[in-house]
């Protein structure tokens, strides 16, 4: 299978989050945080921050909250049992907060292949904005596909 090189600059529909404290300390507990900063509101404060900070890379998890966070690879025809995470880059502009409601938009930016086709690559930039429309991460991810000529993916 090929990718259709036609959906770079493809943009898809934004998907927005507001952040809790709640879902903060769970994320910091699941990922194994321990600094108070990140799970008691009063330690953040003490620290400078105006309430809890969003941890790194707690904003990849916002387009999983989407009905189906999947439906731009199923729309391109992609077979999700071939499919791995390749990479994941952050660039950060500034601190997010609980209480702040974060929107991620996401666009195709490159689909290239390796391996004379066998892997093939998307990679997706995601921009998170705040309530305020400033710009807080973009994230860019590539997603492998896996293509196996002759065999059934399954």
């Amino acid at each position: 299978m090929s990718l259709d090189r036609s959906v770079i600059g493809r943009e898809f529909a934004p998907v927005s989050l507001l952040v809790t404290r709640s879902r903060l300390q769970n994320f910091a507990k699941a990922t194994g945080q321990a600094d108070p900063v990140y799970l008691d509101a009063d330690a953040a404060k003490q620290a400078g921050h105006r309430d809890l900070p969003v941890p790194p890379t707690f904003v990849f998890g916002i387009e999983l909250e989407a009905p189906n966070p999947f439906a731009f690879l199923e729309d391109l025809g992609v077979d999700l049992r071939t499919v791995l995470h390749g990479e994941q880059q952050f660039d950060y502009h500034q601190i997010a907060y609980a209480g702040d409601e974060l929107t991620a938009s996401s666009r195709i930016t490159d689909i290239y292949e390796k391996k004379g086709g066998l892997l093939e690559f998307i990679v997706k930039e995601t921009t998170v904005t705040n309530q305020d429309g400033a710009r807080v991460a973009v994230m860019r991810s590539a997603t492998v596909v896996q293509n196996r000529p002759g065999k059934d993916a399954s």
